[in-house]
């Protein structure tokens, strides 16, 4: 069992969290129950995957969870980019954008020294 709280992309996971939870209240309101919930859902599924995988007892089934983080956060760069073409009014969306990427290179690499 890993300590989650200790690896880099699991606390940048967690502030990329924090930035769109105080980004995401410029969208429109009548968004709360489409893209501002499906953002936000994907957002949380990163860090808790991470989490969750450290439980695991094999570095396989921690790759497993990485796996799964590593689709929601593509799901939740997607979701941004629809945000950028939709909403040109909203603020901030290419700098979430970039966070996001960064947090898929760390996952990449953290899957690929655990195969």
């Amino acid at each position: 069992m890993k300590n989650y709280k200790k690896l880099s992309v699991w606390r940048d996971a967690m502030d990329l969290v924090e930035k769109l939870y105080v980004w995401s209240r410029q969208l429109p309101k009548e968004e709360i129950y489409g893209l501002t919930s499906q953002i936000r859902r994907a957002a949380v599924s990163v860090p808790a995957n991470i989490a969750e995988g450290s439980a695991s007892k094999t570095d396989k089934g921690l790759n497993r969870y990485l796996t799964i983080s590593l689709g929601s956060a593509f799901e939740l760069e997607t979701h941004l980019l629809l945000v950028e073409k939709l909403f040109d009014e909203v603020d901030g969306t290419e700098d979430l954008i970039e966070l996001v990427k960064l947090v898929q290179m760390k996952l990449v690499a953290f899957k690929r020294r655990l195969e």
